[in-house]
């Protein structure tokens, strides 16, 4: 018995250890409040990747969260955040807009940055990955 019990042991600290090291951190970054919220998103989120470079990210806007995203944006520097944008976008991070947004603002979906996808309703988004995609939810 003393034998079954040690051999059980080691396989599941065997099946425990492969299985955090093939589990990459799944993490939506919600960003609703405008720009000076999304200036420390990327702060963060860089910080984030360079902690954890298999880090699954991906950004979800709606409402004001979403001007960083659109076309010539600027920090409160007067930085584009377009270069910051394309950096992230090369290390897999996603970008998503909130289409009932852009649709209350009357914004055109062709001001929207190419590395942004459009998806119907950015809050339903996040419960999404929240829910059926195990996605740890922060909100810098």
């Amino acid at each position: 018995m003393k034998k079954l019990i040690q051999l059980l042991a080691a396989a599941s600290l065997v099946v425990c250890s492969s299985f955090s090291f093939a589990q990459s951190t799944k993490v939506v970054y919600h960003i609703n409040e405008g720009v000076q919220q999304a200036s420390r998103a990327i702060g963060n989120i860089r910080n984030h990747l360079n902690a954890d470079p298999k880090a699954k990210i991906v950004v979800v806007t709606h409402g004001p969260g979403i001007d960083f995203l659109l076309d010539g944006a600027e920090n409160m520097a007067g930085n584009k955040f377009a270069g910051s944008i394309g950096e992230l976008a090369s290390r897999g991070v996603e970008f998503r807009v909130c289409n009932n947004t852009l649709n209350s603002r009357k914004i055109p979906k062709e001001q929207v940055v190419m590395e942004a996808k459009i998806v119907p309703s950015g809050v339903a988004e996040v419960a999404n990955l929240q829910a059926t995609e195990k996605y740890v939810y922060l909100k810098p």
